[in-house]
């Protein structure tokens, strides 16, 4: 059978971005076949994701090996007059131009619609910053961990009596990444439809206080504030959080009736399904402390492994796994979400798959490019460029030194 064809085959994004939220984001888009040019400033040594330890050296690192793969690497000083040339020449040849720099760069850069609509009217522009491109701090610098703290997230993180805590990885970044993306698709397709690009706005707050969801509804409409609950318990619903076993923990998910009667009759407490004070949800919240005491001596008596073989298929659970137990879970691998990256100096690299899965996505991507990999190609392959010219535009500085590394860019 002749194998299916990207489903992004033919769509080229360029991509000012660095570090985690954006490279992220992108690597969605190469991973579907999309051509994603990483544009990097060659006056710092390009994205400082390439200079993260622990694992760091000449330029690369497994930190950004795991945000870039299947893209392409251009080094270009966008405030230079003829690096904007070719900026320019780029906009004309491709669909979208993506950044996630602070939220007053776009314009000072020249990355919006409103500056690039005469180059490509169809062009689409995507910014995805800390706090976005309006309000008083948009020109500031913003960071997962720091959002984590402005959304409230810490501060119904951790134990009631520990400090505030923040989620043991970037789901800020990680969620504005794909957030990005689609409003990204969206953007897109209305070009496709219309042929007018547009402006697409998307921050890492917005991103947070939008996952609030339905906290938010409760705080915005009722009197009532979010605490931090002990074992990672769920604000209104019991049980559901962590119960230590024997040998670890086990996490209990009790969001429906049922699952309370199938967990009350795994655990041999039958008698509990009938006691008036945890018939129902309410009822189960108001008398949270005394349900907990009967259930808690339970959990300990048996392994982990024990009350999974007991309750899945009847009560909603999971083990709380190591990072590496995750990755070797029988389901991860079933859904095949270990791909290798064959790499000239890493060798070959295990890395996380994209959970987009469809036919055509890429399973054997090329690794995360070196500094501009990829300058020369692009300016002779997709802009035409004569060799005289490209060595022009490199003498003019405009391209910097794609060899050129740094240790603390």
């Amino acid at each position: 059978m002749t194998p299916a064809r990207a489903p992004l085959d033919g769509l080229r994004v360029l991509a000012i971005s660095q570090f985690g939220a954006g490279p992220f984001g992108t690597t969605v888009l190469a991973d579907l076949g999309a051509e994603v040019i990483k544009i990097e400033d060659p006056s710092v040594g390009g994205d400082i994701s390439r200079y993260v330890p622990p694992w760091a050296g000449d330029g690369d690192s497994l930190y950004f090996q795991s945000f870039n793969r299947g893209k392409k690497s251009l080094t270009l000083d966008l405030r230079h007059p003829r690096g904007r040339e070719v900026l320019h020449a780029l906009v004309r040849v491709s669909h979208a131009v993506y950044n996630n720099l602070r939220g007053d760069q776009p314009g000072k850069l020249g990355l919006t619609y409103e500056a690039l609509r005469g180059v490509n009217p169809g062009i689409v522009c995507c910014s995805l910053s800390g706090f976005g491109t309006t309000g008083p701090r948009a020109p500031e610098p913003a960071y997962d961990y720091l959002i984590q703290g402005y959304a409230g997230y810490m501060a119904v993180t951790g134990e009631p009596d520990g400090p505030p805590g923040k989620c043991g990885v970037s789901v800020i970044d990680f969620a504005g990444g794909y957030a990005s993306m689609l409003g990204l698709m969206v953007g897109l397709w209305d070009a496709q439809r219309t042929g007018v690009g547009r402006d697409v706005d998307v921050s890492l707050l917005d991103t947070a206080v939008s996952m609030l969801s339905y906290f938010a509804i409760w705080t915005l409409n009722r009197d009532w504030e979010p605490v931090r609950v002990e074992d990672s318990g769920h604000q209104t619903l019991v049980p559901a959080q962590n119960f230590a076993t024997r040998d670890g923990w086990i996490v209990i998910f009790c969001n429906k009736e049922k699952f309370w009667a199938s967990l009350v009759d795994a655990i041999g407490a039958g008698d509990l399904a009938r006691d008036p004070r945890f018939q129902t949800f309410d009822a189960r919240l108001r008398n949270k402390a005394a349900l907990l005491e009967i259930l808690r001596p339970r959990f300990l008596a048996r392994t982990t492994a024990d009350w999974l073989g007991r309750l899945r298929g009847r009560v909603p659970c999971a083990p709380v796994n190591s990072v590496r137990q995750a990755l070797e879970d029988a389901q991860v691998r079933a859904r095949e979400m270990i791909l290798e990256v064959k790499h000239p100096r890493h060798g070959t690299l295990r890395e996380v798959a994209s959970p987009i899965k469809t036919d055509g996505a890429i399973t054997a991507p090329a690794p995360a490019p070196a500094l501009g990999e990829h300058t020369d190609a692009i300016l002779r392959d997709t802009l035409h460029y004569s060799p005289e010219r490209i060595a022009a535009l490199r003498a003019s500085g405009a391209l910097g030194d794609p060899r050129r590394t740094e240790e603390s860019p």
